[in-house]
């Protein structure tokens, strides 16, 4: 493998990974908060021993998502250091802001939280994990419009003296097309992971304390309010990726990166009106279908809102694009493209209808029994993870052989390093990463096992001791 692939490789893996503790850590902070302000509100004990359960895994989320993080923005100088020089000075706009803003605000909030138990006004500490949890989805935005950029460039002039893009409109850049398409969708996602997350532990601790024949204990009476809160949630928020998702792609992917709507479709000639493809069968190269599996009209309504609307094709894209930028190949790789964009639609929509079996299960004070319940519950939590992940590999390898779309490709951003040292730092990082992988589970799992703790208090009680310890 040369250092391209390498490097493409490495950060596809630190990204991928990174992302699957950030949806967690955005939607469960709300949940957190949310559970607090139900406490302070109803004075019931089970929110707040929700709070402390779910906090404690919102603490090992956030800790795992910043030393992850870290390891991104060292790679755009690491590896990819020709497109650092070229778009550096639009780039890190956002990233620094992300950095000096966002993150400190959450970063300031989450330590008041922790450590603000009996030592903050009941009101100001539940405001601390509000203005935290805010802070997180700020962090998304401004991270999310760097990403935006590369997918649309727009706010920018290229200066030939320098040789770089040089930011003309910072409002252009926050306020990018495929910003507002693809901001609402992604954190749908999140909330649709958190509360998959909730409902699946909850479900799980419900069904166990069933077999046990203590379902109808206080502690059963908590994981059934955040059972139905995390369900409610999860089909909620899959109506709304479902929704943005339609919106993302009629008014951005369609216009702007048609290729990747052609990829995604498998869609190989421009056709008026377009088949939408269920199941297609191509070529090993991707270069052709060879079997598929169509509904007549459903593409051009679903790229345009139109039933009669023209779609254009991979190959008459292609030539397009030879004409306007030069030779070489601009599709993306045809099988990965297609199939991640059916797999984040299978996964988020099969996490919703477990969230709603679910919910129909505990309806009017039922205990849920079903064993396939149980497999439900487990791998509820899993189901919005392996969609965002699906869904981030469409949106990147879409957009391929561009790093930013219709300016720079890939090939041309990669640092000069030698195959051998991005070998080594891949394979570094690989092992560090699952290590910590082992860590992240182990703790999730311990804290998810011993469920809620039995003190009145958090100041009283030694079960928070871990609150700190996590942080």
């Amino acid at each position: 493998m040369n250092v391209l692939e390498l490097s493409r490789w490495q950060f596809g893996i630190t990204t991928v990974y990174h992302f699957l503790f950030v949806p967690i850590t955005i939607g469960l902070g709300f949940f957190v908060a949310g559970f607090e302000t139900a406490w302070l509100r109803t004075g019931n004990e089970r929110w707040l021993r929700l709070t402390k359960f779910y906090g404690k895994l919102f603490l090992i989320n956030f800790a795992l998502g910043v030393v992850t993080g870290i390891v991104q923005e060292f790679q755009f100088g690491m590896n990819w250091s020709a497109y650092s020089k070229l778009v550096g000075n639009i780039f890190g706009a956002p990233l620094a802001i992300e950095a000096l803003l966002a993150f400190f605000l959450e970063s300031t909030f989450l330590g008041l939280w922790i450590f603000g138990w009996d030592r903050l006004p009941p009101k100001v500490h539940n405001a601390c994990m509000w203005i935290a949890a805010t802070g997180t989805l700020l962090s998304a935005y401004f991270i999310l419009a760097a990403n935006a950029w590369m997918q649309h460039p727009v706010g920018y002039v290229y200066n030939p003296t320098t040789h770089q893009d040089e930011l003309s409109s910072f409002a252009a850049v926050m306020f990018n097309p495929a910003q507002l398409a693809g901001f609402p969708h992604v954190i749908a996602g999140c909330f649709l992971t958190a509360g998959s997350l909730i409902a699946g532990i909850a479900l799980w601790h419900l069904m166990r304390g069933s077999a046990a024949g203590v379902a109808a204990g206080e502690h059963a009476a908590a994981f059934r309010s955040a059972l139905k809160a995390g369900a409610i949630a999860a089909v909620a928020a899959a109506v709304v990726v479902v929704a943005t998702g339609d919106i993302q792609g009629k008014l951005f992917t369609t216009r702007y990166q048609p290729m990747k709507m052609a990829a995604a479709e498998a869609l190989y000639h421009t056709s008026q009106p377009a088949p939408f493809s269920l199941f297609t069968i191509g070529s090993l190269n991707g270069s052709h279908p060879i079997f598929s599996i169509d509904i007549p009209r459903f593409l051009s309504f679903l790229a345009t809102g139109n039933f009669s609307a023209q779609v254009q094709g991979i190959d008459n894209l292609q030539q397009q694009y030879v004409q306007q930028y030069g030779p070489g190949s601009y599709i993306p790789i045809i099988p990965v493209t297609y199939w991640s964009f059916r797999a984040m639609i299978g996964a988020g929509m099969l996490a919703a209808l477990i969230a709603l079996i679910a919910l129909w299960a505990v309806r009017r004070g039922r205990s849920p029994r079903s064993r396939w319940l149980l497999y439900g519950a487990v791998i509820l939590p899993l189901l919005p993870l392996a969609g965002n992940t699906f869904g981030w590999i469409m949106t990147e390898m879409g957009r391929q052989p561009w790093l930013v779309y219709g300016q720079m490709k890939t090939a041309a951003g990669v640092s000069a390093n030698s195959a051998g040292e991005v070998l080594t730092s891949l394979i570094v990082l690989t092992l560090l990463y699952g290590g910590l992988a082992v860590i992240e589970a182990g703790l999730m799992l311990k804290y998810i096992r011993a469920g809620l703790t039995s003190g009145p208090e958090p100041g009283a009680n030694p079960d928070d001791a871990p609150l700190e310890l996590v942080y």
